[in-house]
């Protein structure tokens, strides 16, 4: 009997550095369309952070789930995604990697 092999889950984890938080507001509202729609979900999407190690001090943090780095790659490529994007330009800078799980 053969396992199915599981895919690993992969996680993309976003620093935000917001400029113009009312620009932003129109991303953050357009963006969770595009997340579900490339198969991910929010895990973390911004609240209260505590810094317990070193000097890096995020003023916010997002982290999503998705089933695998190439959904993760389909998603941040997606007609989608980067409508929404566009949304925040200008109005954030943002640090983003996306890492494969356990």
């Amino acid at each position: 009997m053969k396992r199915k092999v599981r895919a690993m889950p992969a996680y993309v984890i976003v620093e935000t550095d917001i400029h113009d938080p009312e620009q932003y507001e129109q991303y953050k509202a357009a963006s969770p369309a595009a997340v579900a729609g490339g198969g991910g979900r929010f895990v973390v999407r911004g609240g209260e952070l505590a810094v317990l190690e070193g000097d890096w001090a995020p003023t916010r943090l997002v982290v999503l789930e998705f089933e695998d780095l190439e959904a993760v790659k389909r998603w941040y490529e997606s007609p989608a995604y980067q409508a929404a994007k566009k949304l925040r330009d200008g109005a954030a800078n943002l640090r983003m990697v996306a890492v494969q799980g356990v």
